[in-house]
């Protein structure tokens, strides 16, 4: 009879949502990290014959499911949550948050940022997130710090920045990243240009050629309200979506941000193109952009992740949050109850995330062989008992301090609701400091 192999930790929970096809649920099943790697699902029993473990973690009330995946942030941006609230989006661009930018954002700033970031991600049961912003080379030495795993998608825009004087400056700025991290376990580059309106015609064709030369995905913010649409016809007669389309930049390496304005041109462009679509309903409610049609692009087979935003325009980076008002806003669209189910609302943060982000290779399912990226929640909590289906108490009924243990590629990152290796009075007091600059800057408006 052969001898089980050693691993590093089984873990054995009251219920797996392991995401994997068909997304079923496992009741009383156990799962093992070894080497940063997951073996199993098993039944208990069958799970104790199979494995030899170093340690044995045993929640008996607890659901066990894959990381979150945040497939769009800002997460410098921290520190300006609630900095300018309840403006419509070019206003708070404009008059507030470029003008704070220019005066304050500096790679310190963004560190300390992304750091605050990390800490509200990890608690929460997020692993991985995709961030777009300023003084990228911050994130991913935080990110790799607090052993979270990013997509970095560099800055790319127009008018100049702390980061580059223009978008060919950024494209140079890239492939140096490119180089310093290729090798990265955790640490996955994407081109990040802004938005349609910031980027000309002959910065796409840069965007094109750069990513045929160096295979990496496109994050953009595209149609996120009906005045980009307007503009843009007003324009040339295009929509943004159809001048990207043209330029040969859409398709599965193209994840689109925000997609509030979706017609049946736009829709049967994304389904044409299998162009990813990223999902940020509490964003783009608070900003009165407008909904992305969810239900309907689905319906059509195209991938949908979920993504929080930045926390100056959320104001949070909680992903159980946002999956829920994801799946109530679907039905509110829709004008059906059906949309959006729990189970595949929950699919939107982890394999479905994974997908469009390009990572759904080695992340966003518990199953053999992928990266031990793990999130425990405790159903036992008042809110959520009883639990008729786990994926329900977690989408609709669950708050994120539920959140017990996170693992990042088999590496404890949360045990008990306390952190692992990660102050938070050194967090707080680097965002007291910048707390009061930003208050002390004359572009500060009155909201």
């Amino acid at each position: 009879m052969p001898i089980p192999p050693d691993v590093d930790l089984l873990i054995e929970a009251r219920w797996l949502l392991p995401m994997s096809e068909g997304l079923p649920t496992l009741e009383d099943h156990a799962i093992a990290i070894q080497g940063g790697k997951l073996l199993g699902p098993w039944p208990i029993a069958e799970a104790r014959r199979q494995v030899a473990p170093r340690e044995v973690l045993r929640l008996r009330h607890h659901a066990l499911l894959p990381g979150l995946i945040n497939a769009h942030n800002h997460a410098g941006m921290s520190l300006m949550r609630g900095y300018a609230d309840d403006l419509p989006l070019m206003t708070w661009l404009n008059e507030h948050i470029w003008p704070a930018e220019g005066s304050l954002v500096d790679a310190d700033f963004v560190a300390a940022g992304t750091r605050l970031a990390c800490a509200e991600m990890l608690c929460s049961g997020t692993t991985t997130f995709a961030d777009m912003y300023l003084a990228p080379e911050a994130v991913a030495e935080v990110a790799d710090e607090m052993r979270m795993r990013v997509q970095l998608c560099t800055p790319l825009i127009d008018f100049p920045t702390s980061w580059a004087a223009d978008f060919a400056e950024g494209l140079e700025r890239t492939q140096a990243l490119i180089e310093r991290y290729a090798e990265h376990p955790r640490v996955h580059l994407a081109l990040g240009p802004h938005a349609p309106y910031t980027v000309g015609d002959a910065s796409l064709a840069r965007l094109a050629e750069a990513r045929e030369r160096w295979g990496l995905p496109i994050q953009m913010h595209v149609h996120e309200t009906r005045d980009e649409i307007d503009q843009a016809l007003a324009r040339d007669g295009r929509r943004p979506l159809r001048r990207l389309f043209e330029a040969g930049l859409l398709g599965p390496h193209f994840q689109a941000v925000h997609m509030t304005q979706v017609d049946d041109d736009d829709l049967a462009l994304l389904a044409e193109t299998d162009t990813r679509v990223i999902h940020c309903p509490q964003s783009n409610l608070k900003l009165a952009s407008g909904f992305c049609p969810v239900a309907r692009l689905q319906s059509a087979g195209i991938t949908v992740g979920l993504g929080t935003d930045g926390a100056a325009s959320n104001n949070d980076l909680d992903l159980f949050d946002e999956l829920k008002s994801a799946a109530l806003l679907a039905k509110g669209v829709s004008g059906d109850a059906a949309a959006l189910p729990a189970m595949a609302a929950l699919a939107m943060a982890t394999r479905d995330g994974a997908r469009a982000l390009g990572l759904d290779d080695h992340l966003g399912q518990l199953r053999e062989g992928f990266a031990a990226d793990l999130v425990a929640v405790d159903l036992e909590h008042l809110n959520t008992l009883p639990v008729h289906h786990p994926a329900s108490a977690v989408v609709y009924a669950m708050h994120s301090h539920q959140v017990s243990h996170v693992w990042v590629a088999g590496r404890p990152r949360l045990v008990e609701g306390k952190f692992i290796d990660i102050e938070p009075d050194t967090i707080r007091a680097a965002t007291e400091h910048y707390r009061r600059r930003l208050a002390s800057l004359p572009a500060q408006g009155e909201s």
